[in-house]
Parts: C-alpha cells; structure tokens; sequence
C-alpha cells in the first residue's frame, strides 16, 4: 500500500499511509484508538471502495482497484472486523458458508458437506460447538471463532485480524495464535491489529505503528528470537503515543468516606434462556462496598456477563431466585429501568448490539439513559443535552469533530467511551463494567482506568468483569472468581496473583457444590 489517503467528512483519517507485506509473513499494526488501523484495513479489502482514497495498492506486484469486499476476497484477501457480523438466527455453519454456499447437484445447498466441513473447521479452530446450533445461543467470545472458520472456508492468502483475540480467554487466544502460526507454515500471510502486545511479540515477524493517521514506522523481528528487543512493550507504546509510559494503571486513590456496602447480591440463580435445565449462574452472593473496585475472573463460559446481565434488569436468561440490595436497601430490578431507577449501571461488553445506537450521533448515545434529567415540561432541553455531550467529549477525549458524529463511524475505543459517558452522567451508585477496555489501545485504557479510579473516589460501587488477569490485579481491591456459573473463590489485592486466580478459575466446582 503506497500514499494512502483517506479523508471523511471533517476527519482525515489516513494521510500518506505505506504497508508492505510479505507472503507468509505476520505483520502486526499498533496504534491508538483512531489512529487508522480498521479505516487502512477497510481500504485493502475493499470495504472502501477504489476511488474513495488516494494512494495505490499493489498484490503480487499487480496494482489492483477493488470496488468491494467480494472483490478483494476473490484475489484472496479476507477480513475479519473487529465487530461481530453474524446473523444471529441463522446456524454456526449456514453462518460460515453464508454466501459461499456448498452445493450439489442442480444448484442445491449440500446440508450434509456443509455440516461436515463447518465440524472440521469449528475443530482446527478449537471450537467445539455442534455446526448446528444457533449463533444467538454462543457468547461473543465463540462467536469471534465462527468469523475466524468463515474466513478460513474460503481460499485465502492474506488474512486480516482486527482484535482477533479482544473477547477471548487466554486458552483460547493462545489456540488462535497458534493457528496464525500454522497459516504462516502454510504461506498464509496475515495482518493482525490487536492492542495486546505480548500477543505481538509472541507471533508478530514485522510490526507497523500508525499515529494519527500516519505510519510512524515498521520494527522487524529478527527471526523468532521470543521477540527481539527493539519489539518491547515499552518501544511499541513510545511509537504509538509518542512518548513513554511508566506506569500501565493510575496510582489507586483511596475514598475517604464510609466503606458501607453499596451492592449486595445474594443466591442469585438465574438458567439458560433456551436450555432450562442449565443453570449459568448457580447461588451467587458477592458484596461490593462504597468506593471499592472488585473484579470477577474466569473462563469463557464461567456466567460473568450472564450474572451482570441477569442483575442487570434480568436482560438474560430465566431468573430463578435471589436477591438484590443497593446501600442496604432490597431493590427489585425486573427490568432494566427498574434497575436504572435502583441505581445500577452496566456497561456491556457487546457495545455494537447492546451499548449503542449506532446510527444515531454521539449527541443522543450520551443522554439516553438519563433523559429524564434533561427534560423541561417533557420535552429534551437541546442546548443542555449538546452541553453535555460536548463536555464527556472533551473530558473523555472522544476522537470526533462533533458531538453530531454518527457513532457507527467513531474506532472502537471511541465508541467504550461513548457507552462509558452514558453510564457515568446518569450517576449510578453502582457501576457494573463487563470488558470495559476489550479492543481499547494501551492509551486509551489508561484514560479509562483513570476515569473509573476516579468514580470510585468519589464513593460509586464498582464490578468490573475483565478477561485479563494483569488488569484485575492491577485495578481491583478484591476479585471474586468463577467457574460454571458459580463463585469458585475470593482474593484481596494483596493475596491475588495470576497462578491464584488461574487455580480458582480453573477449580472443579463439583468440590464447591460438595
């Protein structure tokens, strides 16, 4: 890619952009939020059309002008965006071969080749799920591994990841990995955007940095020596920001109030939305008091989001018993303006299906969920609305020209942070965070790390749900852990460790049940 310049109305995304790959070559891309990385992407594979930017693309030393994805897949160039776009209603398979049907004879979809090539991809992609189950059924974390083997169905030569592993466990991140390596073997070049660096120095053979819509430069790793020196941390994050970063999270500030329990959940069990036999979350009780930041870890499937969800005006799964009590006081949340009302917030960790509008401006996402605040004689005060959405983009350090930005077109990150500024001007007493920064640059966590460090100075309940151990121990005053749908243990700051948590997480809950 050569001279890639990609401007949007107000925005100049990309200004005078190189990348050069080569083939069965890894080569990563770092950078902040809005830096570029998803806008370059979409222009190799065509998502932005040839005449929509300036600059040329060349593939084997051919210059090529794609009008669209279909175009750019037909010369083996496949995307995997960072967004999940899977139909939910449809099947794991007829979603992989969805537009690559398999047929047979007489133009006929072949339901049997279907279901066993989609088992022979789901099973190289470590997935085991039956082809023919719903992807509604299967969380956001399986459903990124459904994209991975519908990108692997078809006859690719560059593979793009953008935030392949954002909502993956470290088990599953690590089989991912591994099969990036494997298509290394086989001639396969990929191109992988990700915001964890470890992963980076693991696999990368090349790593570009882009900075506000520049390349800055590309580091090359010389020959899989565990990542040579130059490819540290501390040197991806000076080219991405522009100047070091000593320290990963912000020093804790203590809250100077009464430490009163704010959240109390208790026997909380709640099953499966379909199968009504499982439970997902099994006699639940944690506290979290006034001021104080508590982590849930565990594995994919463990019931981390069911619990927040299912707290969270039961917007998940057959609620079965138990119950909930904010500043000591018992609150009914069978509805999600039931708990609203009740003070609790949840930030999702699914933002494009249950965070935002995406079709609608950051203006409006910022007021949503506290509308009533704004109104005068029942009618939305302009003005204020815009007052406030101007000043979360200011604070917030939201990547847009105006608070009339259509949110569908802000980067991930800018997006958490839209969902966050929602959550925060409605006050809540209770603050539930689900992957707060899943899919966020290094900088950008920062900033919102501060951000929640501050909520809980000034006394707000924080349950911040991640998948990544170092965030925990880093942000969290307590960490509860859990595995199959029930509490498995409970650490403080001081006692928790990666192997501590790991054993917790990992721990057979037929013991606790005993």
């Amino acid at each position: 890619m050569r001279g890639i310049t990609k401007t949007f109305p107000g925005v100049r995304a990309l200004s005078d952009v190189t990348l050069s790959v080569r083939p069965g070559e890894i080569h990563a891309i770092c950078g902040e939020n809005g830096a570029g990385k998803s806008t370059l992407m979409k222009v190799l594979s065509g998502v932005h059309a040839h005449g929509t930017y300036d600059g040329e693309i060349l593939f084997d030393a051919e210059p090529v002008a794609f009008k669209d994805i279909r175009a750019s897949e037909q010369r083996g160039i496949v995307i995997i965006h960072q967004e999940l776009a899977l139909v939910p209603y449809l099947s794991i398979a007829e979603n992989i071969f969805l537009g690559n049907e398999q047929t047979a004879a007489r133009g006929f979809v072949d339901w049997n080749g279907t279901l066993r090539r989609a088992s022979e991809l789901l099973r190289r992609v470590g997935l085991r799920e039956n082809p023919q189950t719903p992807v509604a059924d299967i969380g956001v974390g399986k459903q990124q591994l459904v994209e991975i083997a519908k990108a692997l169905s078809k006859e690719v030569r560059l593979l793009i990841l953008d935030e392949p592993t954002a909502a993956l466990n470290d088990d599953d991140s690590a089989t991912l990995l591994d099969l990036i390596l494997e298509l290394r073997e086989q001639g396969i070049a990929s191109i992988i955007i990700s915001h964890k660096l470890g992963e980076i120095r693991k696999i990368a053979d090349s790593v570009t940095i882009l900075r506000d819509g520049r390349s800055i430069e590309t580091l090359t790793v010389r020959e899989h020596a565990d990542a040579a020196p130059e490819l540290s941390e501390e040197r991806i994050i000076r080219g991405m920001v522009g100047r070091d970063l000593d320290h990963r999270f912000p020093e804790r500030t203590a809250y100077e109030g009464a430490h009163e329990t704010a959240l109390e959940v208790s026997g909380w069990t709640v099953r499966h939305p379909v199968d009504h036999q499982r439970k997902v979350v099994d006699d639940v009780s944690l506290t979290v008091r006034r001021g104080e930041i508590v982590g849930i870890a565990g594995l994919m499937g463990a019931g981390r989001t069911e619990l927040a969800m299912s707290v969270f005006g039961r917007s998940y799964g057959l609620y079965e018993s138990g119950s909930v009590a904010v500043n000591g006081r018992p609150v009914r949340t069978k509805t999600v303006p039931a708990a609203v009302e009740a003070g609790i917030a949840y930030v999702t960790e699914d933002r494009k299906q249950y965070g935002l509008n995406l079709i609608d401006n950051i203006n409006r996402n910022v007021s949503l969920a506290s509308l009533t605040g704004m109104t005068k004689r029942g009618v939305v005060d302009e003005h204020h609305e815009r007052s406030v959405a101007e000043r979360y983009r200011r604070t917030m350090n939201i990547k847009a020209p105006t608070v009339f930005e259509e949110v569908g077109r802000l980067s991930g990150g800018n997006q958490q942070k839209v969902v966050l500024s929602k959550w925060i001007h409605a006050d809540p007493e209770v603050l539930i965070l689900d992957e707060p920064t899943r899919g966020i640059d290094v900088g950008a966590k920062y900033e919102i790390y501060t951000v929640i460090d501050q909520l809980a100075a000034q006394g707000k309940a924080v349950l911040f749900i991640s998948s990544e151990l170092p965030e925990l121990l880093g942000m969290c005053d307590r960490i509860y852990t859990m595995a199959e749908g029930r509490l498995t243990g409970e650490l403080t700051r001081a006692e928790a460790t990666q192997e501590s948590l790991m054993r917790l997480m990992t721990r057979d809950t037929t013991i606790t049940r005993s």
